[in-house]
């Protein structure tokens, strides 16, 4: 995730919660070292975003209560739909983005009260979902999939294809394509006029051309 993408979701992060959040939960959350999360904290507030800093049991870092921005205007039953549904989603991997669909989930909850949190909880939680996840990917290859695809940009991967042959290639990512326990990702190069399947499992490097 380029920081300027992670600095945006730390701060719909931050307004989702109505309690204070530590650098380390941060830090795992995004993947990257505390270290980063705090230059990334300070660069927010010299941006002017109203951060408190709370110490002892249940504090960490917070907005103001004051701060919002314009709302969005879920139910408690709406919200809890959706957020089970994003669990679900994540937990079986049934689309790779996973750290997408979590920030799109805590303006989901950002939304809402603390009592309506409460009660969001309580009912997502009754909701259980059984099935078999797709295969892991590398979080930097699912993030560099993900811009080429969204933002219509080349992306340079690397990888085995299914013939055993490693492949090292510039691609437009066209879609992709859930399978039970796969997602193939739909290819193209300059000059193709046909996509072409890839797993996604089996790209070991991707990288986003400018």
């Amino acid at each position: 995730m380029k920081r300027q993408s992670r600095l945006f979701a730390l701060a719909e992060t931050l307004r989702a919660r109505k309690s204070g959040v530590t650098a380390e939960e941060l830090a795992d959350r995004f993947g990257v070292s505390v270290r980063t999360i705090y230059r990334d904290l300070d660069a927010l507030g010299d941006a002017g975003l109203p951060l408190l800093s709370e110490r002892g049991r249940g504090g960490g870092y917070a907005l103001e209560r004051g701060y919002t921005l314009p709302p969005v205007n879920f139910t408690p039953r709406e919200a809890a739909v959706l957020v089970a549904l994003g669990r679900w989603a994540t937990e079986l991997r049934v689309i790779p983005f996973v750290e997408t669909l979590a920030t799109a989930l805590d303006k989901v909850r950002g939304a809402l009260s603390a009592s309506a949190q409460r009660e969001l909880v309580q009912r997502a939680d009754a909701m259980q979902f059984i099935g078999v996840p797709t295969l892991p990917v590398d979080r930097e290859v699912r993030a560099a999939i993900e811009a080429a695809w969204l933002d219509a940009t080349p992306v340079r991967i690397r990888g085995q294809g299914r013939d055993g042959q490693d492949f090292d290639e510039v691609v437009h990512v066209h879609g992709l394509l859930v399978e039970r326990q796969v997602v193939r990702v739909l290819v193209m190069r300059n000059g193709e006029t046909e996509a072409r399947a890839l797993r996604l499992d089996r790209i070991v490097w991707a990288e986003v051309i400018d």
